[in-house]
């Protein structure tokens, strides 16, 4: 059972199990990425409902929150296919990335 406080590999492992439970098996990573671009639309579309955007009233929007939740299931889906710890990913490209020198360009 996963909970608030579940780790990222246990989240990992649970996505996994809930594809597996719920037929998903079959979706190969391009399947995942396209739908994982799906949901990021759905997110900047509630971002943009929160922010005071015009928005057509008909239009189905969820909440910033779902949304997040959605990508981060994609997310974990796609480095299943690829069998990749994200966790161990993301730690690893922190690494690289504590090592880079970050600047603001000025807009000309």
């Amino acid at each position: 059972m996963i909970t608030p406080t579940s780790s990222l590999s246990q989240l990992q492992a649970h996505v996994a199990q809930a594809e597996l439970d719920r037929g998903f098996l079959n979706q190969s990573a391009t399947d995942k990425c396209l739908l994982l671009g799906e949901e990021v639309g759905e997110l900047f579309k509630a971002v943009r409902k929160t922010s005071g955007l015009a928005i057509d009233p008909r239009s189905d929007v969820g909440d910033v929150g779902s949304e997040l939740a959605d990508i981060l299931n994609y997310l974990l889906a796609i480095a299943n296919r690829y069998h990749i710890d994200l966790g161990e990913a993301f730690v690893s490209k922190e690494a690289v990335n504590e090592t880079r020198t970050w600047t603001v360009n000025p807009v000309s």
